[in-house]
């Protein structure tokens, strides 16, 4: 599969998620829904890599760039369990709105941090992200 298919395939599976904790959190922890969920998540990536006989897992906690890793993982943990959080004490409707805009705050420190070239047509994409979360969330 190329890249456009995998990324379609996470888009699909993806949409589904936000709606599937909002009605798993109506009854059970967002702590637990977001442990078993991502336990999930654990559990797959670790067996694609063992299926796949990737030996650079035990090689990279001692690469040089891993504290980047290890620092995006704590991110990670704490946008998720965030996330669940407003889950399950608001509307789907209104939180993957405001969720979803690390894609223009990702692309901002892309550019401001990663000196990724900031176009006319990315600075129109970023604004008019923000104004589509404002109607939406409002």
């Amino acid at each position: 599969m190329n890249y456009i298919a995998y990324a379609v395939l996470g888009l699909v599976s993806y949409t589904l998620v936000a709606p599937l904790t909002k009605l798993a959190t109506q009854d059970l922890s967002s702590d637990v829904v977001a442990a078993v969920t991502n336990g999930m998540l654990v559990v797959a990536a670790i067996a694609v890599v063992v299926l796949s006989a990737d030996k650079s897992l035990t090689e990279a906690f001692t690469h040089p760039d891993a504290k980047y890793m290890v620092a995006a993982g704590v991110c990670l943990a704490v946008g998720i369990l965030a996330y669940y959080r407003a889950l399950a004490a608001g509307p789907v409707s209104v939180v993957v709105p405001i969720f979803g805009m690390f894609l223009v705050t990702s692309s901002a420190v892309g550019i401001l941090a990663l000196d990724e070239p900031l176009t006319a047509k990315k600075a129109v994409g970023i604004l008019l992200a923000g104004v589509a979360v404002y109607l939406t969330a409002s």
